[in-house]
């Protein structure tokens, strides 16, 4: 099939497709299929055991995914290398075992145009096994962010991030100039956001535009996740947001400075 050529909002997905989560990717598949705004999938298949033959062939077939598989296990160069194949000017990033709901692309890629920011983000919500949703209230409130503001919200490396990498829908430049998610093994996604949101303006909408789905085979919810290296990946995203807004800031005093002089000068 001929690939689409219109897409406006490219969405990345790594995946190592876990026998145990395909029927969330296609659950995702559904709810990309559903949104109004035209897209481009960048599936990204890593690690040995990810087979794209085992991609259902709804998915496979379908002239708006493209398909990257990568022998070497890795969220964080999956996402990155895919964001190669990505001609929309937006972007954002889903994993596969969550969904997005209904005008999730297009409430903040519209709002993305109507205001000219960077990045626009939206609130997340649990997808409890029962179908309910619970809201996530992130540290970051509703309202436009100046860049380094969001990280003003996260106290400390112990605390939760202030926002959600996959609550952000970025232009594509800009997820390409930050330098995408590091090279982490985990928490990638705490650098992308601090690299993101410190150095281009944004903002954070009230609506919920993204389902993380809450079930028993998140690699998040594993007694062994949270530990040294989790904490030490919250530890760089940190330092990396606190060096982003001092350095933004000491160009902005040399700037005065240098203001100051020049006004001395035609006194």
């Amino acid at each position: 099939m001929s690939r689409r050529t219109d897409a406006q909002v490219a969405v990345i997905t790594p995946t190592q497709l876990d026998p145990q989560r395909r029927p969330y990717l296609l659950d995702l598949y559904r709810s990309l299929d559903a949104q109004s705004v035209p897209w481009e999938w960048v599936l990204a298949p890593n690690g040995p055991d990810a087979d794209p033959e085992a991609l259902p062939p709804i998915i496979a077939e379908d002239p708006r995914v493209r398909i990257r598989p990568r022998a070497k296990p890795g969220a964080a160069p999956a996402r990155n290398l895919a964001l190669n194949d990505v001609s929309a000017p937006f972007t954002c990033f889903v994993d596969d075992d969550d969904s997005l709901p209904a005008e999730s692309l297009a409430v903040r890629y519209h709002r993305a145009l109507e205001t000219g920011l960077d990045w626009i983000a939206g609130r997340s919500a649990d997808l409890k096994s029962d179908g309910r949703l619970e809201t996530w209230v992130c540290p970051t409130p509703v309202g436009r962010h100046e860049p380094g503001e969001v990280w003003t919200y996260w106290p400390s490396p112990a605390s939760k991030p202030p926002l959600g990498h996959a609550m952000l829908l970025t232009r594509t430049e800009v997820a390409r100039a930050c330098g995408g998610h590091g090279g982490l093994w985990k928490g990638e996604d705490y650098v992308y956001v601090m690299a993101v949101t410190g150095r281009s303006a944004g903002e954070l909408l009230p609506d919920i535009t993204y389902h993380y789905r809450d079930h028993a085979h998140q690699m998040t919810e594993g007694a062994s996740y949270r530990d040294a290296d989790e904490l030490g990946a919250r530890t760089f995203a940190w330092l990396q947001g606190k060096a982003d807004r001092d350095l933004r800031q000491r160009e902005r005093n040399a700037g005065d400075q240098q203001c100051g002089r020049m006004l001395a000068g035609r006194a």
